[in-house]
């Protein structure tokens, strides 16, 4: 069944005091694009994550929000340069002696001194917090492809009546097609008669052989069994498992181009009234074809 591009999805887990939250947003596109956005810690994750998204989606804009809200995945480390604390303290030392100066070392004047105190940042991960996140980005995953699913069938049911539209119009334009070769005819046996009177036998074969040149020239059959086949297959394709978004939209640019054929070969008003309608129709699948998977 065919699916909409675009979806939403979540989840969330703790790990001791550390809440994970797991964001899938899903919109279209005309490939396949995973766009991470996940802390710098996670970022030796990034194709263990992306597997699981290729195993859901075909097509789409794939934004994968993972937030962390706590420190158990951080582990804090003070660190000491003593190689610069010792200089600085036997220069100090040294500085107090030559000068006579009495006065007991201040710890605010250690602590000022860049790059001697440094606090690092280090990984720290449970044993199951790799499984946990996998599996959380599995179900939020497994919510978008169910948004997607819904959004889908509200698609494809618009589509399918418009499908049906445009046949219901291209039967009234096969219905008008021999009305108009027949008002051929007859305005050209009223200006042979205007010119030369009553047509005589010979008059009769030129004015057959015009009444032929000109609903050749006009003969829209072919198109409208073009167009009859291209609804058909629509509907085929759009019954027909994912990812369909791209056959659909090559099939909406053929019958366009068909119903362009006809409106420039038809100088009938009425069917130029449907032309015009139905070129409305199939902007409107394009449209929605555009957000389909």
């Amino acid at each position: 069944m065919a699916m909409s591009m675009t979806g939403y999805g979540s989840d969330a887990f703790q790990v001791g005091d550390t809440d994970v939250t797991v964001e899938i947003r899903s919109v279209n596109s005309r490939y396949l694009d995973f766009i991470p956005k996940i802390p710098r810690t996670l970022h030796h994750v990034e194709m263990d994550i992306k597997q699981v998204i290729q195993q859901h989606f075909y097509r789409g804009r794939i934004e994968v929000y993972i937030t962390i809200a706590g420190d158990f995945l951080i582990e804090r480390q003070l660190s000491v340069d003593w190689k610069l604390m010792d200089q600085f303290i036997e220069q100090l030392t040294f500085a107090k002696n030559k000068y006579g100066i009495k006065e007991q070392l201040p710890l605010s004047a250690l602590t000022s001194i860049e790059g001697l105190f440094a606090v690092q940042e280090r990984k720290k991960e449970a044993d199951d917090f790799m499984p946990r996140l996998l599996e959380s980005v599995e179900k939020a995953s497994t919510q978008v492809v169910a948004s997607r699913k819904s959004e889908g069938k509200f698609l494809m049911e618009d589509i399918r009546n418009r499908i049906q539209t445009l046949e219901n119009m291209l039967k009234s334009v096969e219905e008008r097609k021999t009305h108009v070769y027949e008002h051929y005819r007859e305005r050209i046996r009223k200006r042979i008669e205007r010119h030369i009177g009553e047509v005589d036998e010979t008059d009769r074969v030129h004015l057959l052989q015009e009444v032929a040149l000109l609903a050749e020239k006009g003969d829209i059959t072919e198109e409208i069994t073009r167009l009859y086949s291209h609804f058909h297959h629509f509907r085929f394709v759009l019954d027909r498992h994912r990812p369909v978004g791209r056959k659909l939209d090559f099939i909406s640019q053929e019958m366009h181009r068909e119903v362009n054929t006809i409106g420039s070969k038809s100088v009938d008003a009425k069917i130029s009234e449907w032309i015009v309608s139905m070129k409305s129709e199939i902007d409107k699948i394009k449209e929605q074809v555009q957000n389909i998977e």
